[in-house]
C-alpha cells in the first residue's frame, strides 16, 4: 500500500468513493429511520454535498490535507484531516475505504498516517468522529483500537 498527498486527479475518484461509501448509510439507514421530511431538510443534497465538501478538503494554505492510500495502482480510501496550530488540535474531517478494500488495514494505515502528519505540524491532541448507529459501528472500532477514547453524545431530530 502506498499512502501519497492529494493531487487535483483524484477529486473526481474521491468524490465517487466518498457517494460509493457513505450511499448505504444515507439511503439505507438515515431515511428509513428519519422519515422523508427530516431527511430531505438533513441530507436530502447529500451527494451535491460532498461533491462541494470534497473539493475544498486539500487546502494547505488552511492546514488542511487529503492523504490517499493506493493498493496496486487503485485508490483504496483516504482521509482528510486539519490542523488548528493555535489549539495544537488535528481532526480527521472525513476518511472513506472503498468496499473491496475494507478489513484490509487501509484505514488504520490512513489513520496512523494523518496522526504522523498532525505531529510534525505541532498537534498534540486529535478529534475523530462518526455516527453512532449500525452503519458506523466499524468506525467506532476502528477508532477505539486506534487508541480514540468516545464522548457519548446524542443527537435528536423532530419533524416539526
Amino acid at each position: 500500500m502506498l499512502i501519497r498527498a492529494f493531487t487535483q486527479q483524484d477529486l473526481t475518484p474521491l468524490t465517487e468513493l466518498t457517494i460509493a461509501t457513505f450511499r448505504p448509510f444515507y439511503e439505507e439507514s438515515f431515511r428509513p429511520l428519519m422519515g422523508e421530511d427530516v431527511f430531505t431538510v438533513q441530507h436530502g443534497n447529500w451527494r451535491d454535498d460532498y461533491r462541494k465538501q470534497i473539493a475544498e478538503l486539500h487546502a494547505p494554505d488552511r492546514h488542511a490535507y487529503i492523504a490517499v492510500a493506493e493498493v496496486e495502482g487503485t485508490i483504496a480510501g483516504y482521509v482528510a484531516w486539519n490542523v488548528d496550530h493555535a489549539r495544537k488540535k488535528g481532526e480527521v474531517t472525513i476518511l472513506a475505504v472503498s468496499a473491496e478494500h475494507r478489513r484490509h488495514h487501509v484505514a488504520t494505515a490512513l489513520c496512523e498516517d494523518a496522526f504522523d502528519q498532525m505531529r510534525v505540524l505541532d498537534a498534540e491532541v486529535v478529534e475523530i468522529g462518526t455516527g453512532g448507529d449500525q452503519f458506523h459501528a466499524p468506525a467506532r472500532a476502528l477508532y477505539e483500537a486506534l487508541g480514540c477514547t468516545p464522548l457519548p453524545l446524542t443527537v435528536y431530530f423532530r419533524q416539526l
